[in-house]
């Protein structure tokens, strides 16, 4: 859930522009309706319990005790009429009303059982007891009350807009401008339509529609970097210029040799005397020896010589790194071709895995890069980086969806714990926007 948190956070540029993207849309042709369809009328009808409850106290029974209480003038004594029952009922309201008040429902029924000791006392008691039953009606007032504050909270109004051509027009523009690509899009709001067409939606709704689809698209494709029992496992990792592969191979070797793996890098870029440095430091960081060559020397022949040492030491993973390079240089792309071929040499099943990193600023760029990468390194699985800095976060889904290569990790930061495995329902949540915190 922390990667989650910093996820959401950092991945504000692409669920922020999904999120007005979203509102514009419904805010277009919507209308403001209560928050639960179906509750708005039902506010009117909220009187109704209440007469279902005035039956309970029923008023109407009151008047008939009063007759009785004035032909009560059979005890005969002139004494008693005498008093006036209106004096009765001033002092003893004060004192049974708080008996009766314990027992609401009782009053109903009482009445019709006191008056037959024939006592003059109790007699007139239960008259005014039913006359206090506007007492009780206020309780019920007061609960009608707090239902009815209680249901507008619940019933907040929402703004919804019914799910209609034009609504999935405006929903495919949205996604093919977060670089969801054309088809993705066209998929994702075909199956949201389905079985909702006409339907009124508010933005969370459609929210929570469109990271469920897009789940569904990632989920096949969420696996972390296999391990295998082959000893030196080898990991080729490839990418254009400024792809993060340099940092992505320290955070990978950090986090594998925390988990008690013995792993060796081997710095492959040797054109760029930063990129050697850069693992020399995370190398260090981790504990993990960086195996160099001379600069501008055969980087081909230092993977061999890699595969050599590791397999000696023992070690399980072997990390290669390699130059940036530009998927429509033909040169550049015929050198790592070589570096396959020679490492094939040593071992005719290496390299074991083939991660290509990619930027997720490029856009709809990487699809272009993973196409030629594929023919040429022979790609096992993707690393995307950078997506804390994009709004074009939705490539990730066109990836999936277009060629199904498994999705290792994601990184959004420069920190260690910035790369993680790749969870599909996080990942569909932070780009919508959705809070799944719950």
């Amino acid at each position: 859930m922390a990667f989650f948190r910093k996820l959401k956070d950092r991945l504000f540029k692409s669920s922020s522009k999904i999120d007005e993207g979203l509102e514009a849309i419904v805010e277009e042709g919507g209308a403001v309706e209560p928050d639960a369809p179906g509750r708005g009328p039902e506010h009117p009808a909220e009187p109704e319990p209440s007469p279902e409850r005035e039956p309970t106290p029923i008023p109407s029974p009151a008047p008939e005790p009063e007759p009785e209480p004035e032909p009560v003038p059979r005890p005969a004594p002139e004494e008693e009429p005498a008093r006036p029952p209106e004096e009765e009922p001033a002092p003893a309201p004060f004192e049974p009303p708080e008996e009766p008040r314990p027992a609401d429902p009782e009053p109903a029924t009482p009445p019709r059982e006191r008056p037959q000791p024939g006592e003059p006392g109790p007699g007139p008691m239960p008259v005014e007891i039913p006359g206090d039953a506007p007492q009780e009606e206020p309780p019920q007032e007061g609960r009608g009350l707090l239902g009815r504050l209680l249901g507008r909270r619940g019933d907040a109004p929402v703004m919804r807009r019914s799910l209609d051509d034009e609504m999935l027009e405006r929903l495919e523009e949205l996604l093919i401008a977060a670089d969801m690509g054309v088809d993705t899009a066209l998929r994702v709001t075909a199956n949201m339509a389905e079985g909702r067409f006409g339907r009124k939606l508010s933005v969370e709704e459609i929210k929570r529609l469109l990271a469920q689809e897009i789940a569904r698209i990632l989920e096949p494709v969420a696996k972390p970097l296999p391990i295998y029992a082959r000893r030196p496992q080898v990991v080729l990792v490839v990418g254009v210029n400024g792809s993060g592969k340099t940092t992505t191979i320290g955070k990978l070797a950090s986090q594998f040799r925390a988990a008690g793996k013995q792993v060796v890098i081997a710095a492959g870029d040797t054109f760029r005397a930063a990129a050697v440095e850069q693992l020399q430091i995370w190398g260090e960081r981790a504990g993990v020896p960086v195996l160099t060559a001379p600069e501008g020397s055969d980087p081909a022949s230092l993977a061999f010589d890699a595969m050599t040492k590791a397999e000696a030491e023992g070690a399980d993973l072997l990390l290669i790194d390699t130059a940036g390079r530009l998927q429509n240089r033909q040169d550049l792309m015929e050198e790592l071709a070589k570096i396959v071929r020679v490492i094939r040499k040593k071992d005719p099943d290496a390299p074991h895995n083939t991660l290509l990193v990619l930027d997720a600023t490029t856009g709809q760029n990487a699809l272009n890069q993973v196409d030629v990468f594929r023919k040429i390194a022979d790609v096992t699985g993707l690393v995307m980086t950078k997506l804390d800095g994009t709004a074009k976060g939705g490539v990730l889904v066109a990836l999936a969806d277009r060629f199904g290569l498994p999705i290792h990790a994601i990184g959004v930061g420069e920190q260690i714990d910035d790369l993680a495995p790749f969870d599909p329902e996080e990942f569909a949540a932070a780009l919508t926007g959705l809070d799944n915190s719950a």
